[in-house]
């Protein structure tokens, strides 16, 4: 619904309610992130190959991005429109890693 304010400016009034989580929930995700983020600095302590430690890392920072942008973003909330652009964006993140560590990984083949 759009209404006009007292200064003659536009105002949209949202009438729809999204039912946001409670404070628990997000307790309960930033617990996560944060047991997320003690599992990397685990592996990057750890003497496992390099390539396992680098698609477990990337598999927590993909699960931890989704996470933030599905609670702390609202995105779970909102038009599905900005979850495909940063789902996209995603994909094109891990598009560009994947070309930039074959290429390296290339060049440094002895």
């Amino acid at each position: 619904m759009t209404m006009t304010s007292e200064h003659g400016v536009a105002v949209t009034q949202h009438t729809e309610e999204h039912a946001h989580p409670g404070p628990r929930k997000y307790v309960m995700v930033a617990v996560t992130l944060a047991v997320f983020t003690t599992v990397e600095v685990v592996l990057s302590y750890s003497d496992l190959e390099r390539w396992i430690t680098t698609i477990l890392m990337v598999g927590l920072a993909i699960a931890k991005f989704a996470l933030v942008a599905m609670f702390f973003m609202h995105l779970r909330f909102d038009n599905r429109l900005y979850t495909i652009m940063f789902c996209g964006g995603l994909a094109l993140a891990l598009t560009v890693l994947t070309v930039v560590l074959t290429i390296q990984r290339s060049f440094f083949v002895f």
